[in-house]
Formats: structure tokens, sequence, C-alpha cells
């Protein structure tokens, strides 16, 4: 495990960007991709995308789960999900809204389920709100959780425009550098969700199998 500094907690970041939302912003959060959804918007590109590489049945970490909107999907898909966040708020969200997959509140730089997964999905922006030293310990952990030929699904912003307000610009050198030091080999690299080939763009899913 890393002796580097973890720097601040990723739920306190994230609050820093949630404050002007209001307190109720985890609710509000789901709100908004309900309404997508109710307008007919397509809000399940990532659990689809994460889908098409699992066998039936697969046991699933939503890493960064927010109010659960992934892990919800690869529920209904058929799979074993449990979903972790370091924002009580909106596990809270997740546990009344989305029965089934298992919610807990948790650091993922000091992660332990006390149990193996196939495959473990980041979707959204969770790596730039692992600020400082907390990436490394963060990967060993999801590293950890992961069988052998496993892996981590990633996706998040590259650039000022992709990137919420108070997260972090992450490039992929540094993800891939914690990647490789958790045991992690990059398997393949998109330019989003839709299972395009990386263009150099300003979002990138990055596959990295253990």
């Amino acid at each position: 495990m890393s002796t580097e500094d973890p720097g601040e907690h990723p739920a306190e970041l994230w609050r820093k960007v949630a404050r002007g939302m209001g307190d109720d912003y985890p609710d509000r959060y789901a709100d908004r991709f309900a309404s997508l959804a109710a307008r007919g918007d397509d809000v399940h590109g990532e659990a689809e995308f994460v889908h098409s590489f699992l066998a039936p049945g697969s046991r699933v970490l939503d890493a960064g789960c927010g109010t659960g909107r992934v892990g919800l999907r690869l529920h209904e898909l058929g799979h074993r999900v449990v979903g972790v966040d370091a924002d009580e708020g909106m596990v809270d969200v997740a546990r009344r809204r989305s029965p089934g997959p298992r919610w807990e509140v948790a650091d993922l730089a000091t992660l332990d389920l006390g149990e193996t997964v196939d495959l473990v999905v980041m979707a959204g922006n969770i790596v730039p709100f692992l600020s400082g030293g907390r990436l490394g310990p963060a990967m060993e952990r999801l590293a950890a959780h992961l069988v052998t030929g496993g892996a981590v699904v990633c996706g998040y912003g590259l650039d000022e425009q992709h990137v919420p307000t108070g997260g972090l610009l992450v490039s992929l050198e540094e993800y891939d550098r914690a990647c490789s030091a958790a045991g992690l080999v990059l398997d393949d690299r998109f330019d989003g969700w839709d299972g395009a080939p990386y263009t150099e763009s300003g979002y990138a899913v990055s596959m990295h199998r253990r």
C-alpha cells in the first residue's frame, strides 16, 4: 500500500461542488437522470457497455456509485452488484430508490469488502475527485477486489470542458501509472461509453485487466 499522503477526502471535494445545488442535492442529482429517462434519453450507456463484456450473473463493483443509476441497471441485466460511494447522502438515495444491489458508504482508497468481483466500473467522473495521493491507493484497493483476469472499466474527463467544477485534471499517463503500480495492464481504450476507438479527445474510457 502506498504511504503517500492521501490528500483531501473525495466526499469533501464532491461536496464543494454539490453545495451549490442545495442540501437536497442527492435527490436532485437522481431526479435529473430520471427526467432524462422520462423524456426518452438513453441514460444507460455505461451499464450497457460494461454488460457487453460480462458473462451472465457476473459480480460487479460500482465504484463511486452515486445514487445508483449504473449499478441498478447492471442488476436489472442480471448481475450481482455492490455499489460504494464516499458520499453518505448519495448512497442513501441509492438505497431508497434503487433496491436490489448492495450499497455501501466507503472510501475507495481504503476499500475492503472482503470479497472479489469480476469487473469494477467507475462511471462518470470519479478519478477527478480522487485528490493528491488517493488515486494510487484507490487503484490498489480496486485491483485487490478483482479476480485474476478481471477488469476495471473507468471513464473520466481529461480537460476543463469534461470535468465538473471542483474536480482535478488527471492525465491518462498519470492514471495508467497508478493502474500499472496496482498490477493492472491496459487492455483497451475508447472515446466514450459507445465503444468508439480512442482519438485523444477530452474524455476516455479505459479498460485495465488484472
